[in-house]
Parts: C-alpha cells; structure tokens; sequence
C-alpha cells in the first residue's frame, strides 16, 4: 500500500510548458503594474491641477516631471508585454511544430518498416504471379470451350431434340380396325317391331 500510494507518477509537463507558464506570469505582473500606473497618472495629473489652481506652481511642475516619469515607465511595460506575449507564441508554436515532425518522424518509421516487409521486388512478384494465374485460367477456359468437335455438336443437338419430343406426348394408335358403322338403337328397336306381333303378357286379372 505504501509503494501504491508512494510512487511518483511520471509528470506529463515539459520545459517549454513550465517556460511558457512563468513568461505568462510575468505578464501578468506586468499588466498589473500597467493599471496601477494610470492610476497614479490619472491621481497625479488630478492633484497637479488642484496644486496650479492654489498657485503652487513649483509643486505642480515637480508633479508633472514625475508624471511624464511614470509614463515613460508605462511605454516601457507595454514594450515588454508585447516582447512577452510575442516570446509565448513563437514557443508555442515551436512545440506544436516538434508535434508535427515528431509526427513525421513516427509516419516514416512506420512506412520504411513497411517497405522492409513489402519490398518493390516483392510487390512486382505478386503481381507477376496474378498476371500469369489469370492468363493459365484464360487457357483453361480456351481449351474447355473448343474441346467439343462437330460430332460432339451434333449429338447433343440430338438428344436435345429427343429430350424435346419426349415432351410433346401423342396419343397411341390402337392395333385392332375400327368397324365401319355402329348400329343405331333407335332403328334395331324399329325393325324388331314390324317382323313379328308383340308377345302377350299374362297378367294375374281375369
């Protein structure tokens, strides 16, 4: 549990972010130390006046000197925020750079690796190898197409037309002669009746 909560976990922050971190801090001190310089011009140019308007000439003017001091020293912050905030770009834009050819630098290692299992002798040899099992089908497919002669042609168009008339069922012949004309009932019946009187039948009145 002590070597858990003990080891020091390896911090992700580099030099550049830590130089970057304090040339931000200093300016914002700086800024800081701007305000509270116009608040001392503007403190400063407000009592001046007040000093000129009770006559105390020499007093406002040693006032204004130091005023004119105070600005000075202003111009020279605003240089040195404007050298501080120009510092803090080219640093990170340098870093996002080192991201990019450290980028660059990973992606060609991965492409020369790959290069080394891939080689342009081995990429011609496979294409090599699909060249030539494409044309030995292409042969294949040739001699399976032309292997059938014309005898072959003519009978499987035979037994394409037999298979086709088996199809197509007739009726069967019969083998005995038809008779020529089938009696008519109706005329049997008629000549029965004129040959002869018709029989008596006994019935059980009296």
């Amino acid at each position: 549990m002590g070597n858990l909560f003990g080891r020091k976990r390896r911090s992700r922050v580099t030099e550049q972010d830590k130089a970057v971190l304090q040339l931000k801090q200093q300016r914002d001190k700086l800024r800081q130390y701007q305000k509270r310089l116009n608040l001392n011009l503007e403190r400063e140019r407000a009592l001046a006046r007040q000093l000129l308007k009770e006559g105390k000439k020499e007093k406002a003017m040693l006032l204004l000197k130091k005023k004119r001091y105070q600005e000075q020293l202003l111009d020279k912050t605003e240089n040195q925020i404007s050298n501080l905030e120009r510092m803090v770009q080219d640093i990170e834009f340098t870093q996002i750079e080192m991201k990019v050819i450290e980028g660059l630098k990973i992606g060609n290692e991965c492409l020369n690796k790959m290069h080394q299992v891939m080689s342009i002798e081995e990429v011609e040899r496979i294409i090599g190898e699909t060249q030539d099992a494409v044309e030995y089908q292409r042969q294949i497919d040739e001699i399976l197409a032309g292997s059938l002669t014309e005898e072959d042609e003519d009978a499987i168009l035979e037994e394409l037309n037999a298979i086709t008339q088996e199809q197509v069922e007739l009726p069967e012949v019969p083998s005995e002669p038809l008779p020529e004309k089938i009696p008519d009932p109706d005329e049997t019946f008629s000549h029965d009746t004129h040959s002869g009187p018709l029989p008596v039948i006994a019935t059980g009145f009296c």
